[in-house]
């Protein structure tokens, strides 16, 4: 459907039971999320999993605004809701209410619920910023807040060995900036590592939703999802997302190392809330 200069489609909620007798279209269909940085577009998916909203914004010669969809059931987008924007492209501008605010490549920006007036623009149109959105729900406002990626904690895991050496980044953690559902990070791959999340874990009370980004064209990740003993994986190019229920598992493999952005809504907001996964129960 499309209003203005905005795109949004829809995402029922899946039970395990359900995908795990679904196919690769099906899989797709349900958890697999391209197209969502188009030139000169917003981009939006409305999910039913903690009502969670994925998306794109690509500013191209003019500004875009947020606009309002019919699933908000309000007359400004962040009426009734928080949002994040990572920006994974050029150097761009986030305009919201009275204030301006400069992204380069992988700064933050968090939203609070009231916030209106918010557009995106791009200080070149042949260099476009790409703004990754994310929004939930809200109960309280909190202040509008510029994270760079310096600013952000960071964790280093992993081994060369293992395959998994990576830097963890969080834009959102407990003493940083206040939201009210929304919890996001970004994860690097050092050269030489494809795997991420594993051993992996479930947590029921929280959704995520996965962005996989700066992978070369040719390049694929193997995105691992379903219930530990009954897993499933779904083919991920450059700068696609998928959505991860509560009951599923969440981990991936590419071909060359690779960077994502994570994201979660729910119940906790704690990042060490998890069900840790043995890697004997597997299947």
């Amino acid at each position: 459907m499309s209003q203005n200069q905005t795109d949004y489609t829809s995402r029922f909620a899946i039970d395990p039971v359900a995908a795990a007798a679904m196919g690769t279209d099906e899989l797709r269909h349900n958890f697999h999320l391209d197209d969502l940085f188009q030139p000169g577009r917003v981009s939006l998916t409305y999910t039913h999993y903690d009502r969670m909203i994925v998306g794109g914004a690509v500013p191209m010669a003019t500004a875009l605004p947020l606009e309002a969809i019919k699933p908000t059931g309000t007359r400004n987008f962040l009426d009734r809701r928080e949002l994040i924007a990572v920006n994974i492209g050029g150097a761009g501008t986030i305009e919201a209410g009275d204030q301006s605010f400069e992204l380069q490549a992988r700064d933050m920006l968090y939203l609070g619920m009231g916030t209106d007036n918010v557009s995106f623009a791009s200080a070149d149109k042949d260099n476009p910023a790409k703004f990754y959105l994310l929004s939930a729900p809200a109960h309280q406002a909190h202040p509008g807040r510029l994270i760079r990626l310096g600013d952000a904690k960071r964790l280093d895991l992993g081994s060369k060995e293992a395959c998994n050496e990576r830097s963890i980044f969080q834009f959102i953690h407990a003493g940083g900036t206040r939201t009210c559902q929304l919890v996001v990070g970004m994860t690097q791959l050092a050269p030489g590592s494809i795997w991420n999340t594993m051993p992996c874990h479930v947590h029921d009370r929280r959704m995520e939703a996965y962005l996989y980004f700066d992978l070369p064209d040719a390049a694929r990740v193997f995105h691992f999802m379903g219930e530990p003993d009954e897993t499933r994986h779904i083919v991920m190019r450059n700068e696609e997302a998928v959505l991860s229920p509560g009951w599923s598992i969440h981990s991936g493999a590419g071909t060359s190392n690779y960077a994502f952005i994570w994201a979660m809504a729910g119940d906790n907001v704690d990042y060490t809330d998890v069900d840790a996964v043995a890697m004997d129960a597997l299947r």
